[in-house]
């Protein structure tokens, strides 16, 4: 995993609430353990018709989308199972953010082990997001804020260990492993 401090980036916006994790990778590519590839299975039944092609006026299939790595959704985005598989998809396609007012836990928690970063703001500014697709924001990780287009800032919650191996690189594992003089030496004196 690459180190994240900070995203600068152009929003693609998708203003539907209760956004589940079927809905952001169906059921039918489950059968993977491996992430590439996943990206093009993206929100499939949104941005595919029956026979595969693209439907041209789903956002994520416009031209002025490409090269967005922030994604602006409605309220309490990545609900249902808890398939890693969603933030999976996600990161495979690109998008390095999720904003929202509300984030499922288990999509959170599986974001976080993946490089995707979960940002829940206050209704007021997550408003002015959605009502700007294509707007330009810049999101710290150290200081934990978004940098909106009228170039106020909001704050968002990060827990700390999330933190930690996001501004590291670094996933649970990874955190663990690197640890392994300390493990020794503690198991030594037991």
């Amino acid at each position: 995993m690459e180190p994240i401090r900070t995203i600068e980036s152009r929003t693609v916006v998708i203003p539907r609430e209760n956004i589940d994790t079927d809905q952001i990778i169906p059921g039918r590519f489950l059968k993977v353990t491996d992430k590439q590839g996943l990206g093009k299975a993206l929100f499939s039944d949104w941005r595919y018709d029956a026979g595969g092609k693209p439907r041209p006026e789903f956002v994520l299939n416009l031209p002025e989308a490409q090269g967005c790595t922030v994604l602006v959704a409605g309220d309490n985005f990545g609900c249902g199972s808890s398939r890693e598989h969603a933030p999976w998809a996600l990161v495979d396609h690109g998008i390095r953010a999720v904003v929202s007012t509300r984030i499922a836990d288990i999509f959170r928690n599986n974001a976080l082990k993946n490089g995707l970063v979960p940002v829940v703001l206050d209704p007021a500014s997550h408003a002015k997001l959605l009502a700007a697709p294509g707007a330009k924001v810049r999101i710290d990780i150290s200081s934990q804020t978004v940098t909106l287009p009228d170039g106020t800032t909001a704050s968002f919650p990060l827990d700390g260990f999330a933190k930690y191996c996001l501004l590291n690189g670094v996933d649970e594992l990874g955190f663990l492993l690197s640890q392994e003089e300390a493990i020794a030496a503690f198991e030594s004196k037991v």
